[in-house]
């Protein structure tokens, strides 16, 4: 991976999971760190996903960053969607 295909996916990561919030409203029990991490994470498993299909990492390309926003959009949705408020009394 290239210096410019990391430094993408940590901005794909970063302001997808700042925007994430906002494609769930009104579930904000999710600390933003949380949001934003897995958003890096998913946008580097896209990079590793679009290289593994043989696209080109080492430039900005459309297919390529559609790959990194769907797999953070994703992780963050399903993040916040399932972020509790208050802790489960089971064991």
């Amino acid at each position: 991976m290239s210096i410019a295909g990391l430094v993408t996916a940590l901005l794909v990561g970063v302001a997808i999971g700042l925007l994430g919030r906002l494609i769930v409203p009104g579930r904000r029990e999710a600390p933003i760190w949380l949001t934003v991490s897995v958003g890096v994470v998913a946008a580097l498993a896209g990079t590793i996903l679009a290289r593994l299909a043989g696209l080109g990492t080492g430039t900005l390309n459309l297919p390529t960053l559609a790959i990194q926003v769907g797999l953070a959009g994703g992780g963050v949705v399903l993040v916040v969607a399932t972020a509790r408020s208050q802790p489960s009394d089971s064991p």
